[in-house]
């Protein structure tokens, strides 16, 4: 696992930030950073309890959300959606700060 990824430094809403994307890694920032315009952003929010809000893009190009679950085991982020009991995603952590999150596409 990264070093510095534990899931109190986790616990925010994180936002897509496609701009900074390479081919083989995805960025993600807080909610509160200054992005540049944009159509909508994918993203998720998560919570201490463990819950997530994961956000996706509606036809409108505004937020469309659904809730699941979350956990953090080694440098795998796994997001549950109910009701199943495999992830609905897992994202490889690569880095994470306060300010950024890396993870591998």
């Amino acid at each position: 696992m990264p070093k510095d990824a534990t899931p109190d430094l986790l616990q925010k809403r994180w936002l897509h930030s496609h701009e900074e994307d390479s081919d083989t890694e995805m960025v993600f920032r807080p909610a509160s950073f200054k992005f540049p315009p944009s159509r909508g952003r994918a993203g998720f929010d998560l919570k201490a309890n463990k819950s997530f809000i994961d956000i996706g893009i509606a036809p409108v190009d505004g937020p469309q959300e659904s809730s699941g679950t979350w956990t953090l085991q080694d440098n795998q982020l796994q997001l549950f959606k109910p009701p199943s009991s495999a992830p609905a995603r897992t994202l490889e952590i690569i880095s994470v700060d306060k300010d950024r999150l890396v993870v591998r596409k």
